[in-house]
């Protein structure tokens, strides 16, 4: 099977796309991963990845997220590390943007973000399982 290259550098693709990308090419979190179009070091991407925000991202969400960006002029790039990195607090947040005081985005702006990644982007799979474990303790702590 040969790869079909479309456009060569297209442009920088978020996790979430590479994600899709090895799921479509058969990838999977079987432990017993049939031999077959994929590499062993695109399983090892494919295994990183179920651990990043990525895995629970879709198409859906990522462009809505992409296009409700638009507001706050922010950078293809800044997008982009924003979708993959899913921060969840403005200490998070400032790292990814550059010169945010001279461009404008002041900490209500950054706040506004926030609440676009919360609302927009689904939780990272480590956030899911801490919450389901908080709330196995509750109803046993409940039954005590």
């Amino acid at each position: 099977m040969k790869n079909i290259i479309v456009k060569a550098n297209a442009g920088t693709l978020t996790n979430f796309e590479v994600f899709d990308l090895l799921n479509s090419r058969g990838a999977s979190n079987d432990t017993t991963r049939v031999i077959g179009p994929i590499a062993k070091s695109e399983y090892k991407v494919y295994d990183y990845l179920m651990e990043t925000p990525a895995c629970t991202q879709t198409l859906e969400s990522v462009t809505n997220f992409s296009d409700q960006c638009k507001d706050f002029k922010l950078a293809k790039a800044e997008i982009l590390n924003i979708i993959n990195i899913r921060p969840s607090f403005t200490v998070q947040l400032a790292p990814i943007l550059e010169e945010p005081s001279e461009r404008g985005i002041n900490k209500k702006k950054q706040e506004g973000i926030l609440k676009l990644v919360e609302a927009l982007l689904p939780p990272s799979p480590i956030v899911e399982a801490r919450g389901e474990n908080e709330e196995e303790e509750t109803e046993e702590g409940e039954q005590s």
